[in-house]
């Protein structure tokens, strides 16, 4: 099947949505670990959840020094700027979006890549700012709804799929 036809399959069948691959248990996170949200994972298991680390992705290697946001640049504790990584990520996030016609992300808050109302400030002081990732603020401009790990529900409610009482989509 040639890529153009996968991408109108996968926009013609059931609403998907992209989500940061360590809220889906894979360890992926700058220090090894993950961030498992099981739902998220089971959502991934259904086919409902695109697991996608723009870290990684940017060719960042896990582990790897921790990076914060100061403006719209990113850098490592050690002063080393690492922005460019972070933008080839968004990017690949962004194509990743366009070609599964995926309806919306929900990203890691407080993330250089991921967050979506929150990132670290850029002093290594473990204190945060309003702002964005580089990853979140590209999907963002492009108008692609964003969700962070606590907001999870809502993104599915946007794609038609409720939740349980149990807190189970």
């Amino acid at each position: 099947m040639r890529k153009a036809e996968t991408a109108q399959t996968a926009r013609t069948a059931r609403p998907r949505i992209l989500v940061s691959a360590c809220l889906c248990g894979q360890a992926v996170r700058y220090d090894g670990r993950s961030c498992l949200i099981p739902a998220l994972r089971r959502l991934v298991q259904e086919g409902i959840a695109v697991p996608f680390c723009p870290e990684c992705a940017g060719g960042l290697p896990v582990p790897r020094p921790p990076a914060e946001c100061r403006g719209n640049r990113v850098f490592h504790a050690d002063g080393r700027e690492c922005t460019a990584a972070f933008e080839e990520g968004a990017r690949r996030a962004l194509a990743l979006f366009r070609e599964e016609g995926l309806a919306a992300a929900v990203l890691k808050e407080n993330s250089p890549s991921c967050g979506t109302h929150w990132v670290y400030d850029g002093s290594f002081s473990g204190r945060k700012q309003a702002g964005m990732g580089v990853a979140a603020r590209l999907l963002k401009q492009e108008g692609i709804p964003l969700f962070n790990e606590r907001e999870w529900p809502a993104a599915l409610a946007r794609i038609g799929i409720g939740i349980a009482p149990d807190g189970q989509p």
